[in-house]
Parts: structure tokens; sequence; C-alpha cells
């Protein structure tokens, strides 16, 4: 197959974090995260092969590579769709086997804390037919630093282009890419994008991802949430695996998005493992409970336009992009004060109950980066933040939080407290 080069205020009713496809169901952490429980293992997905110059690249290029380090393309010549790294052309799908552990061709099977829903494993994506590729245009990085489940980066998308050939889409700003490396070198992404397909039809695109240590290419599960009375129902039902790889120099990332409906997750297999002790991200929501104590901070948040996916396969979804905002101590932390980052939003599903959850990061007026998933129903929201472990709000990633309900604040936003949990 050839991917062709075509071109590509509801009132807020709460912003806390987005729970939609499942790397595991959650549990309550005593150290202010939660933790994953579905069935996993470790992995190596090995590096992607270089692009070479020159030729007709077509699908072709997705070098598995024959070297511990992924394949390298070769300059000139056309490529034929699928073909190994050894020959071929520009613009070649990058390699996702290799690694350390040196093997290609490999199953990846994540932590048990992380599946990317396939508990089973991850297979090479390039064994499937290539359905998608997506260019995303970075904004600002954000360093976290050591947290208390890694290394934290945030890498903020400010648009981009979705191509195929059922499908085109740009990537709208507001995106997050949520990069976390493990003290083993090891790697678990989350990334969060919405788009807008070629007729108007809103996407949520949430991805989870694993890499072993030394990897530059993340093996990647997309999930897409589409009304499912649109032309890009067969989205929601997709089996899909891909690549994201990150150009610095360019400010770019790359994902390539294959169908794996085929694909069976086979021999051999290699499982990553997380490093014991230390506390799992949770790709699900917490779901503690407990009564306000003390208060921690307070945010005034403005909010775009919301962004309507309507009825799909987890149900009503709507988005309510997070613009700015600014932030002020409490009694926990009096010494806190600065402003709400641009980018994330409310991922709210509507229902009976409605279910908040809103993903964004606050920075500091001292240069402190704090990530911030705020979710569940009205009068349950339970906040998990993830800072510098060594950093002066250190405080916010061991105990345990509560939030108000938000509340309507100055400029048309909304205003919400967190509370230490009693």
């Amino acid at each position: 197959m050839v991917i062709k080069n075509l071109p590509a205020k509801l009132l807020l009713t709460g912003i806390l974090g987005i729970c939609s496809g499942g790397c595991g169901s959650s549990t309550d952490d005593t150290s202010g995260g939660t933790t994953s429980s579905s069935s996993g293992g470790a992995a190596s997905s090995g590096s992607g092969g270089a692009t070479g110059t020159g030729g007709d690249a077509g699908t072709g290029g997705a070098g598995s590579g024959t070297t511990a380090g992924g394949g390298t393309t070769g300059a000139g010549g056309a490529e034929e769709t699928g073909s190994s790294s050894s020959s071929g052309g520009a613009g070649g799908a990058p390699g996702t086997g290799g690694g350390e552990n040196g093997s290609e061709e490999a199953t990846i099977v994540p932590d048990p804390s992380w599946t990317c829903g396939m508990p089973n494993g991850i297979p090479l994506p390039t064994r499937g037919e290539l359905v998608l590729r997506a260019t995303l245009q970075l904004g600002a990085t954000h360093d976290v630093g050591t947290t208390q489940f890694g290394h934290r980066r945030l890498l903020d998308v400010k648009g981009g282009t979705l191509t195929g050939d059922k499908a085109q889409a740009t990537f709208l700003t507001g995106g997050m890419d949520l990069e976390l490396t493990l003290s083993n070198g090891s790697v678990e992404l989350e990334e969060i994008n919405i788009l807008k397909a070629s007729d108007g039809t809103p996407i949520l695109m949430r991805t989870c991802g694993v890499a072993a240590a030394g990897d530059d290419v993340v093996r990647i599960v997309p999930d897409f949430e589409v009304a499912t009375s649109s032309s890009l129902a067969w989205l929601n039902t997709g089996k899909f695996a891909g690549t994201r790889v990150v150009d610095a120099a360019a400010g770019t990332i790359q994902l390539d998005i294959y169908d794996i409906s085929k694909v069976d997750a086979g021999e051999p297999k290699i499982q990553l493992k997380d490093p014991a002790g230390v506390p799992n991200q949770s790709w699900e929501c917490s779901t503690a409970t407990g009564a306000k104590g003390s208060s921690v901070f307070t945010e005034s948040v403005s909010l775009g336009a919301s962004v309507s996916v309507g009825a799909s396969k987890r149900g009503t979804r709507n988005i309510i992009p997070i613009t700015g905002g600014t932030v002020t101590g409490g009694m926990l932390l009096s010494g806190l004060s600065g402003s709400v980052l641009p980018g994330g939003a409310d991922y709210q599903l509507i229902g009976s109950t409605t279910v908040l959850d809103a993903r964004y990061a606050l920075s500091s007026k001292d240069g402190e980066v704090i990530v911030v998933r705020n979710c569940g129903p009205f009068g349950a929201l339970v906040p998990v933040f993830e800072t510098r472990a060594d950093g002066p709000y250190a405080i916010l990633n061991t105990k345990q939080y509560v939030s108000s309900d938000p509340g309507g604040a100055a400029g048309g936003g909304v205003s919400l407290t967190f509370y230490e949990r009693k």
C-alpha cells in the first residue's frame, strides 16, 4: 500500500484528565500516584533505520534493521512496500527493531503496569499495513526532571498533519507528548492529541507506547475516538500499532501507524520490566476517596472553545482545551505561584454521570514544572501531581489529594482548589 501525499464553551463541567483506552485498571497508591493492574511484561524495541537520500520511498523503508542498532536505509533506488532497510529511498519508515537485545523482529511485552492495551505484546508494526502517517510540529519542550515515576519530559504539540488513503486530518494546537524514561533506561510514552479531519470531523487520539533502553524509536499503540455516525468510525474499532520518532533538530515527531489486525503477537518475545520499588504511572484515573484537609493551591484556568467528538465507543466525548491561567499557593504550599501552561484539555465523558479528566501542566515562578491529572465525577475529583522529586514542591508527589469541583472564574474560565486528603 502506498500512502498518498494528500493535503492534508460549552460551560466546563470539570477540568480533570482523560480515561480512554486501557493500559490497565488503577488502584490507589500511597505515594500519590496510581497503579495499573493489567497483565504484561518487559520488552525491547530497537532504534530506527536512518533515512537515505534519493529514490521513491512509497511506504517502504520500514527498516527493521540487521544490526543491534537498527538498519540503515541506503541512498538511491526505489523501494518496495515492506522491504527491509538494506536499500531504498528517502522517506522510509524508521526501523523498530534492534536495541540492546538485538532482536529486531521481537514482540515487545510491556510491563504489567503499562500494557498499552496489548498485554500479550506489541508486534513489530511493519509486519502490518501502513495506513496513516503523521508529522507533528513541536512547540516548547519542558524538562520536568526526575519525578516519583522516572525522568519526565513534556513536549507541546502545536500542529501537524495526518495523511492516509482513508483519512486526512490536521492536529490542533494543545496536544501533549508525555515521555517517561525509567531509571533502567526504558521509556513509557503517553500522547494526547485533538485532530480535525478534512471533512470537519473531530478526532481524539490517545497513544500509549514503550521502548527498551537505548532505543530511539518508541513502539506505539494509538487509540482513536470518532463519532460512531462518522465515515471515519472505522478508526474506533481498528487494531493499530506504529512507531514514534522525535527529530529535535527539525522540531517534529513522526508517527507511522499500521493496521496489525492480521498480525499475531508471536515469538520471540522480549519483556520490559519497571524498576522495583518505584510507583507506576497509571493509564486510568485514580478512584481514591477522602475528605478535604489543608488547602494546597488554587488555580484560575482559562479555556478555549469546546470540541465535541459526540457519541463514540466510550460514550459522548466533549473536549475543552486549556489555554492558560494562574496558580496561587494555599496553606500547604503558600510559596507556590505561577501560571497554567497552555495545552492539554478536559477530556470529559458526558452521561448520566459526567466524568471529568483534565491533563495539563503548571509552571511556577521559580522555574519548576508540575504535571497535573485531575479526574473523576463531580464531588469525587482526585488529582495526581508529578514534579521534580528533589524540588521545592516534591510534597505533591508523596502525599494524596482531592480537588474541589470547578467553579466560575473571572474572564469566563474556571477556578478550583486542591486539598490534602484526609
